[in-house]
């Protein structure tokens, strides 16, 4: 999996997220790209806002023992499967200021580094390690920067 706290990796998700266009249209699925974008911010808004209430502890329970795995694991996400509640973008958003606020987020990410995630928690998951954070998000962006073709 690649680190969301290098910057390499950070500058190739930033170049990915550049190439899309307002025209860009997904390989499956059925957002639209501005859709799309403001639709990864949610994970970044979970971890750096208080946009997001804390789920309630059996919600909390039942997501950290029967979603979490699947999320934060190393294997990818398939095509169409369904998202949570607070990811659903019903609306049209703006595209240049959902891809300016999603590449922000990347370099937030990558300046408060890998420490500043260790133990942090998630509204969903509770606390979770550095690496658990890198591979929720990298794998999802990158599954949503595949769905349309970059």
């Amino acid at each position: 999996m690649k680190n969301v706290f290098d910057p390499a990796v950070t500058t190739e998700l930033i170049h990915r997220i550049e190439k899309l266009t307002p025209q860009s249209t997904a390989l499956w699925g059925k957002m639209s790209v501005d859709q799309m974008l403001a639709h990864c911010c949610v994970a970044y808004e979970m971890a750096f806002t208080k946009a997001h209430p804390k789920a309630n502890p059996l919600m909390r329970f039942l997501l950290k023992t029967f979603v979490k795995p699947g999320v934060v694991n190393e294997v990818p996400y398939k095509r169409n499967l369904p998202t949570a509640p607070a990811f659903r973008i019903k609306s049209e958003k703006n595209f240049a200021e959902e891809k300016a606020r999603l590449n922000s987020f990347l370099e937030q990410t990558l300046a408060a580094g890998e420490a500043a995630f260790e133990g942090k928690a998630s509204p969903s998951f509770g606390p979770m390690t550095a690496k658990e954070w890198n591979n929720l998000l990298y794998k999802h962006l990158d599954h949503h920067l595949t769905q349309f073709g970059v």
